[in-house]
């Protein structure tokens, strides 16, 4: 079984492969403090604990990272305790297939490129691809495959957070779809700014991105992932389809890439 592995900066989402299946998957919260041995117990742990691993070991790693210091540990870990498993780690020299059109392709994140790829592969181009993590990135790929561009803005739980602590009178609330968008209390008033108030940001980006993307706008495929695209997705009208394990496909796709 291929073990995925995709170190964000506020969670770290780990899936277990059967072929083209996710049939496992954790989500932990990513600690840079946590050292190669540390981050080992707690994979094991977690491993230990799904019944699919009883009669199976893990045949590959693939992982990618946006914290240097937590890739490192990464590297350390796979070296100390699976170094009898061959590892993919999403680097410089890795094979992905996605051209980063780019001026600085270096300040691309691994995650966005991983994510390109998995689109092009699942939906095809052109498309645009919105991860809803710590920050809302937004991913433009061209029809050729190519990754041409991005827009990042404050991510959901961010931007929650900041409110509640510059807002004398605001507190965080449990993010649901409030009844109506004209809200009777302060609790509902955030919920329907919080939720509308993304997804229109979203739809807005979007219809522009798909404008200069491609001759027929009507062409782009938007795809959502991330851990609060759900909160988003049924309010936008922009929004195509919703892949939660994109990143993880993506390092399927390039672990086979680089292994075969």
């Amino acid at each position: 079984m291929l073990l995925t592995i995709d170190v964000g900066n506020t969670h770290t989402v780990l899936g277990l492969f059967e072929d083209e299946e996710v049939i496992e998957h954790w989500r932990v919260a990513t600690d840079a403090r946590r050292t190669a041995d540390e981050i080992a117990v707690v994979l094991q742990g977690l491993l230990s604990q799904s019944p699919l691993l009883k009669d199976a070991d893990i045949s590959g790693i693939a992982l990618c990272s946006t914290v240097p210091s937590v890739l490192n540990e990464m590297r350390e870990m796979c070296r100390r305790y699976y170094g009898d498993v061959t590892a993919v780690i999403v680097e410089p020299g890795v094979r992905t297939g996605v051209p980063v059109r780019m001026d600085n392709p270096k300040e691309v994140g691994s995650d966005r490129i991983v994510n390109a790829l998995a689109s092009i592969q699942l939906y095809g181009g052109p498309c645009i691809i919105v991860d809803f993590g710590t920050a809302t990135t937004f991913d433009a790929v061209s029809a050729r495959g190519e990754y041409v561009g991005s827009a990042i803005a404050p991510g959901i739980e961010i931007s929650v957070d900041a409110l509640a602590s510059a807002g004398a009178q605001l507190h965080k609330v449990e993010l649901l779809r409030p009844r109506t968008v004209i809200a009777k209390n302060t609790v509902q008033a955030l919920q329907s700014g919080i939720i509308y108030g993304f997804a229109g940001q979203v739809d807005g980006i979007v219809e522009r991105m798909a404008a200069e993307l491609a001759d027929n706008p009507d062409d782009v495929t938007v795809v959502a992932t991330g851990s609060a695209a759900p909160l988003v997705v049924a309010e936008s009208r922009s929004i195509d389809l919703h892949e939660p394990w994109l990143t993880l496909i993506g390092l399927r796709l390039i672990y086979e890439r680089n292994t075969t």
